[in-house]
C-alpha cells in the first residue's frame, strides 16, 4: 500500500496552508471582509474582443501591487481571464541564492493550447459605470461577463443568469514578490519596507519535507481564486483521482466528505488508495458543473502544484427548504504554487459544447493505430524472446485473440534504455518478425531516466550535448530510479527532442522494427530519492524555468518527445505512433493513450476503474484504461474473469501484472474461466468497427469514447451522478460491468423512454424511464443492452488479431426505435498511416426509415470524388454481408427482400425469428460494397 506519509497534505504544503487560512480568515470576517483586490477603472481598454486593465492589490494603507489583467473573449464562445504580476513580468525582481531561474510567472499556453483562441471581434461593451463593466459575447451574443471593480469579481452569465462567478467570496490571492530581509535572532520575519501582516511566513523562503529542502529563490508566489457555480449540485473532472465521478466536498465534518483538497501534482503513487483526493500520476485541471439541461466548465491553465477545495451551500427563498426553492451552489477554491492566474470559462450549455470547445483549445485525441484498440498482453516481465513467443503461441493454441505483447524494463541491458539483454533478448527482431506473421505488435518500455553508467553511449551523449535536467546549481541533476544513479532528459528542450528522435531510428535502436511501439512510464517524473518521489522543485529546465513552474507538464513533454520520435524512424516512413503514457496533462490526448497506474487485484479497484476512466473521457483524454486483473497481487478466477469483461469496454484494453504476481495469461485461468474470458475478448474484437468509429468521433470533436449519462442524457437529473454504467460512443450500447464478488445480476438505470434490447438474445426488455432494470448476469454474461434507434457495425468472423480482420466483411445490427427508425455510422481507414488526412477513408451513414435500410456517404462526398489509393482499392472487395434487424416488425417476416446498389437490384433471403419478447430478422448474403451507396427494402 502507498505510504501516505511520503506525500504532502495541504497543511504540509506552505502555499496551500496559507491560502486555506486566508479563506478561513475571510469567511470568519463575513460581511466585514475587505478583499484587497480592486480593478482601476482608468486603466480599462477594450478592443477587438479583448479587455485590458490593471488590478491593484492593497498590501497596506499606502502601497499597492500592480497586477495586469487581460480578459479575452473568443470566437469559440469561451472567455479567458489572465492575471499577471507587473514586477515579475518586467523582471524587476531579485532572486535569492544567486539563482539563474526565470523571474517571470510561467505561462503554460505554448505546450498546451493548440487552437480556439481567435478573438471574438463582435464582442462589445454592453454597459459601463463607475462600479462595473459588462461585455456581451458568444456565438449568439447571449453570454455576458459582468466585471465588478471593487472588490474585483466577474460574473459569467448565459441569457442574463449567472453560471460561473469569480471571487464571490473574496478569496482571490496572488502572493506578490518581496525581497527577503535577513532578520536577527528572535526578530519576526517581514519583507523589506513592510510591516509584518501576521501571516504565516515560515514557508515563504524555504520549505522542508521528507529530508529535502526547497530553496524557493523567488519567495512566495502562489495564486488562488474562489470560483462558484450558482445553482449547480454536481462538479466533475480534474482527473486523475480515485472516488466517484461526481466530486466530493473537501471541507466540513459531514459523512462522505474528504478532509483534504483534491491535489494535482503528478507523482508515482504506487498501489494507490481508493476514494481519496490524493494526487495520482496525471492531472487535467478542467472542472465541469452540471445540473438538469445545463453544463458549464472552467479550465485552470497552470502546470504547478495545485489544490482544489469543494464545498456546497443551499441558497434560495428558503435555505432550509428541501424543494425547488432551495438551490445548491457549489463553491470551489483553486490554489497553485506559482505561475499565472489563467482561466478559461465555458458556458455550454451542453456537455457536448464543452468537450468540443475544449478539444479545439487543447486538441482532440490522436487518431490511433487500429491495432491499439485490440487486446494488449503485458506483465513485468516476460523474461526472454522464447517466453514472448511461447505466450503468443499459447494464445493461438487456445484461440484467444490479442494484438500486442509488451516488454517491461527487464528486456534491457541493466536498465539501459535503447539496449537489450543479449542473453535473454538477443533476437528481439526475430521475435518481432514472429509476431508480424499474425499482424501483431511489440511494445517496449522507454522511461525518461537515463542510467549514469560508463560505456553507455546514450548517457554520454546526454551529458555532452547538455540536454539533461539541471539542479539548482545549474549542474546536471542526478537522482535515483530503476537503473540506480540516473539523469533525466529535459524534454522541454527542442534540441533534446531532436536528439531523442535519433535514438529511435531502426538502425540505432537495435532489434526494433516497423511493428515495435513504445510505452513511457515513470514520467511524472519518478525519482526514488527525491521529495515526494519526484524532482526537487528548484531544479532547472530549458529556458531556466524552475521545475515547480512546469512539474505537471513533464509527462506531456516526454510523451510528445517519444511521439515525435515515432513519426518517422526511417526515410519515407510516416505512420501514426502508438505511445502509452502514465503521466499526463491537458493536451496529452494528442499523443496517445494513458492508463490509471499501479492498481491492485481487488474488487474495489475493479469498481474504481470505471469512474476513473469516465472522468478521463469527459476531461478530453478518452483513450484510457486500467490494468486488467490489477497490477499488484493475484486476482482469483472470478475477479480476473469479471475484470476482462469490464476491460473489454475500456478504450485502452491491457492485461498487466507485477513481477511478483503469478502468471495470469487468459489460457492459464482454466475452465470455465478461459472460455468466458475468450468470449469477452471476441466480443471486443467483433465490435472493433464500432470502437474505431467512436475514436474517429473523439478525434473529430473531442467527444468521450465511453460516455456517462451526464454526457448522453444531460436532461435526466437523476442520472447525472451515475458512474458505474456507460454508453459506447454513439452506438446505443449500454454496459454495466459487474464489479462485485458473487454478483449474478445487475441493476441498470434507464435514462429515457426508448426501447432497450438484450445484446445477446435480442429480447425487448421491460424498461421504464428513470427506473433501474435488474438483468441476469451470471459469470458468463456481461450486462449489455442495446438502445433502440441505432445501427452498430461489427465484424463477426473470429480472428487472432485485428490485423487479420482488415479486409473482413461487415455485419450491421439495426436496433429499431419506438418510432420505427434507426441510424448509425461507420468510419474506417487503413488504421496505420496519415492518408486519412488526404481523404483515404470510408465514412458511411446508415439509416432505417419507412422500412428502408440505406447507406450513404456520411459527409455527402460524391462517388469518385477521391482518387482511391492502395488501401481503398482493396476495400472495394469488402462488403456488408449481413444485417440483423432487432425489433423487426411483421413486415420483415418474408422470404426475401430487395437490395439495390450501384444501379443494380437483386433479392436476398431473410430469416425471421419470433422471440419471447420481440422479434428479429437476419438479412444474409447481401454482398454490397461497404464504400458504396445501397438500400435494402422490405
Amino acid at each position: 500500500m502507498v505510504k501516505e506519509k511520503d506525500f504532502k497534505k495541504c497543511d504540509q504544503a506552505g502555499f496551500c496552508r496559507r491560502n486555506r487560512a486566508y479563506a478561513d480568515k475571510a469567511a470568519a470576517a463575513g460581511s466585514t471582509w475587505a478583499a484587497p483586490y480592486s480593478l482601476h477603472p482608468d486603466t480599462i481598454s477594450f478592443k477587438d474582443g479583448q479587455l485590458q486593465a490593471v488590478i491593484l492589490k492593497s498590501i497596506n494603507d499606502a502601497d499597492t501591487v500592480r497586477l495586469p489583467l487581460t480578459v479575452s473573449f473568443l470566437e469559440s464562445g469561451l472567455a479567458r481571464v489572465t492575471v499577471d504580476e507587473e514586477k515579475r513580468q518586467n523582471k524587476d525582481i531579485v532572486l535569492r541564492h544567486d539563482s539563474i531561474a526565470r523571474k517571470e510567472r510561467y505561462n503554460a499556453e505554448e505546450l498546451v493550447i493548440v487552437g480556439g483562441t481567435t478573438l471574438d471581434k463582435e464582442a462589445k461593451v454592453a454597459s459601463q459605470d463607475t462600479s462595473s463593466i459588462t461585455v456581451q459575447y458568444g456565438p449568439s451574443s447571449n453570454f455576458q461577463a459582468l466585471i465588478k471593480f471593487s472588490p474585483f469579481s466577474v460574473d459569467f452569465q448565459r441569457d442574463g443568469v449567472t453560471q460561473v462567478r469569480f471571487n464571490e467570496q473574496g478569496w482571490m490571492n496572488m502572493e506578490h514578490w518581496r525581497p527577503k530581509v535577513e532578520k536577527k535572532d528572535g526578530e519576526a520575519d517581514a519583507a523589506d519596507g513592510e510591516v509584518s501582516t501576521g501571516e504565516d511566513e515560515s514557508t515563504w523562503w524555504d520549505e522542508s519535507f521528507g529530508g529535502n529542502t526547497d530553496t524557493k529563490p523567488k519567495g512566495p508566489e502562489s495564486v488562488a481564486l474562489d470560483i462558484t457555480f450558482p445553482g449547480y449540485d454536481h462538479v466533475f473532472g480534474i482527473p486523475s483521482h480515485t472516488g466517484p465521478l461526481s466530486l466530493k466536498e473537501t471541507r466540513g465534518n459531514a459523512d462522505g466528505h474528504f478532509s483534504e483538497p483534491y491535489r494535482m501534482y503528478n507523482a508515482d503513487v504506487f498501489e494507490y488508495i481508493l476514494d481519496s483526493p490524493m494526487t495520482l500520476y496525471g492531472s487535467i485541471p478542467l472542472m465541469q458543473a452540471h445540473k438538469k439541461d445545463s453544463a458549464v466548465a472552467v479550465f485552470w491553465l497552470n502546470a504547478a502544484e495545485t489544490w482544489v477545495d469543494i464545498t456546497k451551500s443551499k441558497a434560495g427563498k428558503n435555505p432550509n427548504s428541501l424543494g425547488s426553492e432551495a438551490e445548491t451552489n457549489t463553491h470551489t477554491h483553486w490554489i497553485s504554487e506559482s505561475g499565472l492566474l489563467d482561466i478559461f470559462v465555458f458556458l455550454g450549455p451542453t456537455p457536448k459544447d464543452i468537450t468540443k470547445a475544449y478539444g479545439e483549445l487543447t486538441g482532440t485525441t490522436a487518431m490511433p493505430q487500429e491495432f491499439s484498440l485490440g487486446y494488449h498482453q503485458c506483465r513485468w516481465n516476460y523474461v526472454s524472446d522464447d517466453d514472448v513467443r511461447d505466450v503468443s503461441r499459447k494464445m493461438d493454441k487456445h484461440k484467444i485473440p490479442y494484438d500486442v505483447i509488451w516488454l517491461d524494463i527487464e528486456y534491457t541491458d541493466e536498465k539501459k534504455y535503447f539496449t537489450t539483454d543479449k542473453d535473454m533478448f538477443g533476437d528481439l527482431k526475430g521475435t518481432g518478425e514472429v509476431l508480424d506473421q499474425t499482424g501483431r505488435k511489440l511494445v517496449v518500455i522507454i522511461d525518461p531516466h537515463i542510467k549514469n553508467a560508463g560505456n553507455y553511449e546514450v548517457v554520454d551523449q546526454l551529458k555532452e550535448k547538455n540536454l539533461a535536467v539541471r539542479n539548482k546549481e545549474n549542474s546536471i541533476f542526478d537522482g535515483w530510479c530503476w537503473p540506480g544513479s540516473s539523469h533525466w532528459i529535459d524534454s522541454f528542450n527542442p534540441k533534446a527532442i531532436e536528439w531523442w528522435k535519433g535514438l529511435f531510428k531502426y538502425a540505432n535502436f537495435k532489434g526494433t522494427m516497423e511493428n515495435t511501439f513504445v510505452w513511457n512510464d515513470m514520467n511524472e517524473p519518478s525519482v526514488f530519492n527525491g521529495p515526494e518521489t519526484t524532482m526537487p522543485k528548484d531544479n532547472l529546465h530549458h529556458g531556466d524555468w524552475e521545475h515547480r513552474d512546469v512539474h505537471n507538464l513533464m509527462g506531456i513533454t516526454f510523451h510528445n518527445a517519444t511521439y515525435q520520435a515515432l513519426l518517422s524512424r526511417k526515410p519515407g516512413e510516416l505512420r501514426r505512433p502508438f505511445v502509452l503514457t502514465r503521466s499526463f496533462f491537458a493536451g496529452s490526448q494528442r499523443y496517445g493513450a494513458m492508463w490509471t497506474g499501479d492498481n491492485q487485484a481487488s474488487w474495489d479497484h475493479l469498481g474504481a476503474s470505471v469512474p476513473m476512466i469516465l472522468s478521463q473521457g469527459i476531461s478530453g483524454f478518452p483513450f484510457a484504461g486500467a490494468d486488467v486483473g490489477g497490477f499488484f497481487g493475484n486476482p482469483d478466477k472470478e475477479l480476473q474473469t469479471r475484470w476482462y469483461q469490464a476491460g473489454a469496454f475500456y478504450p485502452f484494453f491491457r492485461g498487466h501484472a507485477h513481477i511478483d504476481a503469478r502468471r495470469r495469461e487468459p489460457y492459464l485461468a482454466g475452465e470455465p474461466y478461459t472460455t468466458i474470458i475468450t468470449a469477452a475478448l471476441r466480443l471486443r474484437y467483433s465490435l472493433l468497427p464500432a470502437w474505431y468509429t467512436a475514436f474517429f468521433q473523439a478525434h473529430r470533436d473531442g467527444s468521450p469514447i465511453v460516455r456517462p449519462l451526464l454526457w448522453t442524457h444531460p436532461g435526466d437529473e437523476a442520472g447525472l451522478a451515475i458512474d458505474d454504467q456507460f454508453f459506447l460512443g454513439e452506438t446505443g450500447l449500454l454496459v454495466k460491468p459487474v464489479v462485485e464478488e458473487g454478483k449474478e445480476s445487475a441493476d441498470i438505470y434507464i435514462p429515457d423512454d426508448e426501447v432497450y434490447y438484450d445484446y445477446f438474445t435480442y429480447d425487448v426488455l421491460p424498461t421504464k424511464k428513470g427506473k433501474s432494470l435488474s438483468v441476469s448476469a451470471p459469470l458468463e454474461k456481461i450486462p449489455l443492452l442495446m438502445r433502440g434507434g441505432h445501427v452498430v457495425p461489427r465484424r463477426d468472423r473470429p480472428r487472432r488479431s485485428s490485423g487479420l480482420m482488415k479486409y473482413d466483411d461487415y455485419t450491421l445490427v439495426v436496433t429499431i426505435a419506438k418510432d420505427g427508425t434507426a441510424e448509425g455510422e461507420l468510419y474506417v481507414d487503413d488504421g496505420d498511416s496519415f492518408d486519412y488526412e488526404k481523404g483515404q477513408y470510408i465514412h458511411r451513414k446508415f439509416t432505417l426509415r419507412d422500412g428502408v435500410i440505406s447507406s450513404v456517404d456520411a459527409e455527402g462526398r460524391a462517388a469518385g470524388s477521391v482518387k482511391p489509393g492502395a488501401w481503398m482499392k482493396q476495400m472495394k472487395d469488402v462488403s456488408v454481408d449481413k444485417i440483423i434487424i432487432v425489433g423487426a416488425p411483421a413486415a420483415w417476416d418474408k422470404e426475401e427482400v430487395e437490395v439495390e446498389t450501384e444501379g443494380k437490384k437483386k433479392t436476398v433471403p431473410v430469416q425471421y425469428v419470433k422471440g419471447k419478447s420481440g422479434s428479429y430478422a437476419i438479412v444474409g448474403g447481401l454482398g454490397v460494397p461497404i464504400g458504396a451507396d445501397w438500400a435494402v427494402r422490405v
